[in-house]
């Protein structure tokens, strides 16, 4: 149940912050959002703030937030449909009724002749009383749609996504997996200023219980000068001599207090990936101080980064296969092992997993971030935007084969940990 629970708030919050990086700079650009989900399928839990309602949903595979225009969600009025028209203070339409019309006090019934609901913001009709008079309706921008009780608000041209300069478009889809950069930023930031840093000073850190430091005298915060006579400078310097001689007598010169200190430590012997090393059972030493915690934090950020991207420049040479990738069985595998390791590696393991989320949702595959940034740059270089019924096909075809990506990835994770 710990593993459930620390995987379902893990992805919720990826996914949480990587919406709301899109929620933030679409309605900065004055794109209508109408939405902001968090999972697929049914409504769980939603209500609504302002223009936007938001929702927890039922299957937690990911989120979105449906902007404007991105979707024909919208009731097209054509001529001989009958709809009931709400007017507010200043005679404009605050509602559109199509059906249960009976339900409205002072609702006035019209046959539509013409409408633009996206530049004039009108309707022309004729009204039940006076079928001979073709009237002219103006439209409120905030005026909504009602169909059996729902009230969908209509969307201007320019409360709409294409409406949008490609710069705004451009960071409203980036800001996505941007956020999720700067969460694990902010990650490793807390982590650092709760745990400290580590450093390169010649330090010790905390003793393990059964180590070797602790049985031989040594303590925390004493100063390595040096290591059978050899002069000590990093931390660094420390574990290569450490490591180099398992089960040899080591002497050790400390600085403790003031004082001068001489010990003698055995390294205990231990197999790591088939070659033996020696270990005394010290941790480095950390610091706590801002500026050290906040470089640090970018430069974990920035590591990590390269670090995936490298990976991935390994799957695309060939140099491993797609076995090797991980989809949800995994992660939650992954996420069951690093929970038991304490909170602070967990908090590590949800910062690396927002830089993995960013950086594939950047990749220039059709159906992501990634994918939609590619279209706006053939659009700036061309001059007009790609046909939006061409663009849509390929983000079909391209989130159909994700699906199938995702199922043959699902399959490996079973099959590793569960056949």
């Amino acid at each position: 149940m710990q593993t459930v629970i620390a995987f379902i708030v893990i992805f919720g919050a990826l996914v949480f912050f990587h919406e709301l990086g899109h929620l933030i700079f679409a309605k900065r650009a004055g794109i209508l959002c109408r939405e902001f989900a968090i999972g697929f399928g049914p409504k769980v839990f939603s209500f609504k703030k302002d223009e936007t309602t938001y929702t927890i949903r039922l299957l937690p595979l990911g989120g979105f937030v449906r902007m404007a225009g991105e979707d024909p969600e919208m009731v097209e009025l054509k001529a001989g449909h009958r709809i009931g028209l709400v007017m507010d203070g200043d005679e404009k339409i605050k509602k559109i009724v199509l059906n249960n019309k009976d339900r409205y006090p002072n609702i006035r019934v019209i046959e539509v002749e013409d409408a633009d609901l996206e530049h004039g913001l009108f309707i022309r009709g004729y009204e039940e009383d006076e079928a001979e008079i073709l009237k002219k309706f103006d439209i409120s921008r905030e005026a909504v749609f009602v169909e059996d009780g729902v009230e969908t608000q209509i969307a201007p041209w320019d409360r709409q996504f294409a409406s949008k300069s490609l710069p705004k478009r451009a960071m409203a889809i980036f800001a996505g997996p941007l956020f999720n950069f700067i969460l694990a930023f902010f990650i490793f930031l807390l982590v650092g200023l709760l745990q400290g840093v580590p450093t390169n000073d010649p330090v010790l850190g905390n003793l393990t219980d059964d180590g070797a430091a602790r049985e031989a005298g040594l303590q925390k915060n004493d100063v390595v000068q040096s290591i059978d006579g050899k002069e000590i400078s990093t931390w660094e310097d420390i574990v290569t001599v450490i490591q180099k001689h398992p089960g040899d007598e080591l002497n050790f010169i400390v600085e403790r207090g003031g004082t001068t200190e001489e010990l003698s430590v055995t390294p205990k012997p231990q197999e790591v990936e088939g070659k033996e090393i020696g270990i005394i059972g010290v941790h480095s030493p950390v610091e706590k101080s801002p500026l050290k915690v906040v470089t640090n934090s970018a430069e974990q950020t920035y590591e990590w980064t390269k670090m995936i991207f490298v990976l991935l420049g390994k799957l695309v040479s060939g140099e491993f296969s797609i076995d090797a990738l991980s989809g949800p069985v995994g992660i939650y595998q992954s996420t069951d092992v690093v929970a038991k390791s304490g909170i602070f590696y967990l908090m590590r393991w949800a910062a690396i997993l927002s830089i993995n989320l960013g950086i594939m949702n950047l990749l220039p595959i059709p159906a992501l971030d990634g994918g939609r940034l590619l279209f706006f740059a053939i659009e700036a270089v061309r001059g007009k935007p790609v046909d939006r019924q061409m663009e849509g096909m390929v983000h079909f075809v391209g989130f159909a084969l994700l699906m199938v990506l995702m199922l043959v990835v699902t399959w490996n994770d079973i099959q590793r940990f569960f056949l």
